[in-house]
């Protein structure tokens, strides 16, 4: 699967949890610009792990602080 389409995926996987409406860049932050609590990454995380089949451990989710950043690990788990 293409990084593109990995973006693809979750985009559609990230709607629900954009309570805001907040356009989605690479450069987009979790915490500040889609205001994500503790609870909501992880269920944000859980949906991730589900569609793609990985697992993402807790000091890769402490290091994901973007949506570039998200899709290039997601991206790379999917190959390994």
């Amino acid at each position: 699967m293409t990084e593109a389409e990995v973006d693809e995926r979750i985009r559609g996987l990230i709607e629900p949890f954009n309570k805001k409406g907040v356009a989605i860049t690479s450069a987009t932050t979790f915490a500040n610009d889609l205001e994500f609590d503790s609870l909501t990454v992880m269920d944000f995380v859980a949906e991730i792990e589900d569609e793609f089949d990985i697992i993402i451990s807790m000091n890769q989710q402490a290091e994901i602080e973007t949506y570039g950043l998200l899709v290039s690990a997601v991206h790379k788990l999917q190959d390994s």
